[in-house]
């Protein structure tokens, strides 16, 4: 029995982990380029869930008090503000979900960290941490793409 539990636990992180990093059925969500570099197990990069392993995740639905609240503290950051400021705009927004098994194989499962995505244009994406019980941004990670196209 306990066994049972800890696999359910195992594989529920896991879908939550690959439907965070935008995965569905196996393939990415994304509709622009990609470039996001590998943070392996970083919250919000590219560990063994932002492609999978083949596994589909199961469809989690975050509401939008989660994502307005989400969305307040990151724009209260004076670094998120000086991004917003200069075009960027913000596209999404993605629990990163914890699962805890406890010794007597009580689940919990709870969104406590949550990435913010920016992009600007199709040059600059910029993914922002919060911690969402702190009520403040952790990390913001900018990155640029310039293309040039030659004759």
């Amino acid at each position: 029995m306990l066994s049972t539990v800890l696999i359910l636990a195992i594989l529920s992180g896991v879908a939550a982990m690959v439907y965070a990093n935008g995965v569905t059925n196996g393939t990415s969500t994304e509709t622009e380029p990609d470039i996001m570099p590998n943070y392996g197990a970083c919250p919000g990069g590219r560990g063994f869930g932002r492609r999978g392993f083949g596994w589909g995740g199961g469809h989690i639905t975050v509401s939008q008090e989660y994502k307005d609240n989400v969305i307040n503290i990151a724009q209260n950051d004076s670094d998120v503000q000086n991004l917003l400021a200069d075009g960027y705009n913000i596209t999404d927004v993605r629990p990163i979900i914890s699962t805890v098994v406890e010794a007597d194989g009580t689940v919990t499962m709870k969104a406590t960290t949550a990435i913010v995505m920016l992009s600007q244009n199709t040059t600059g994406r910029a993914f922002v941490t919060v911690n969402v019980e702190e009520g403040k941004v952790t990390e913001i990670v900018i990155l640029t793409r310039t293309v040039i196209e030659k004759p």
